[in-house]
């Protein structure tokens, strides 16, 4: 799987990423860091207004994930589908960057926040600040790593592990998120209202 691993131009291609996502969120007009003023290691209640806001909080094993997964397309894209296995290193890192840092950027947007509003369990989100979009590009980057070292079940049980944990405690997660975000069902937006 050495293959996977990022060249020092896919570090530097990343971080020219990385560098104009958190330049397009300071032209959105995104703050820079919690209202509240202050930065937080970790902050945990998912419908206060610091969520989102710090460097960690119940939605960072999300983006963990997002790294495996992106590891795990990278893997399709540059070794199974043969667009060279030699090039898999510089490309899929900074492809899996280039995807977080956009979604970084899509998920800020007001027609996205208000849809977050709308039909997750996120009733108070209010979009996040950069730093911790940057918190959580850096969190995919960790997800793609673990990927990268891992055997690939470990790979999975630690993601659905993350996904247990999380809708147990805040009754939400990657899963719940995306299905809420494209087709909301009102099962689990009930069972989410009773937490």
């Amino acid at each position: 799987m050495d293959a996977l691993k990022p060249h020092r131009r896919a570090w530097i291609a990343a971080a020219a990423i990385a560098l104009a996502a958190l330049v397009i969120l300071l032209a959105m007009g995104r703050p820079p860091i919690c209202t509240c003023g202050t930065v937080e290691l970790w902050y945990g209640d998912i419908n206060a207004s610091g969520n989102s806001q710090h460097l960690s909080d119940w939605y960072t094993p999300s983006h963990i994930i997002h790294g495996m997964i992106f590891y795990a397309l990278g893997l399709l894209l540059f070794g199974k589908w043969g667009l060279g296995s030699e090039n898999a290193g510089k490309y899929s890192f900074t492809l899996a960057v280039f995807l977080e840092a956009f979604w970084e950027v899509l998920e800020n947007t007001p027609f996205v926040i208000d849809r977050y509003r709308s039909v997750t369990v996120n009733w108070g989100y209010s979009g996040d600040s950069v730093i911790n979009s940057m918190a959580d590009i850096g969190w995919m980057s960790f997800g793609f790593y673990l990927a990268l070292k891992l055997p690939v079940r470990v790979t999975i049980a630690l993601a659905l592990i993350a996904e247990i944990v999380t809708a147990l405690v805040v009754r939400d997660n990657l899963t719940l998120n995306v299905i809420m975000l494209l087709y909301p069902m009102d099962a689990i937006a009930e069972w989410q209202g009773h937490a």
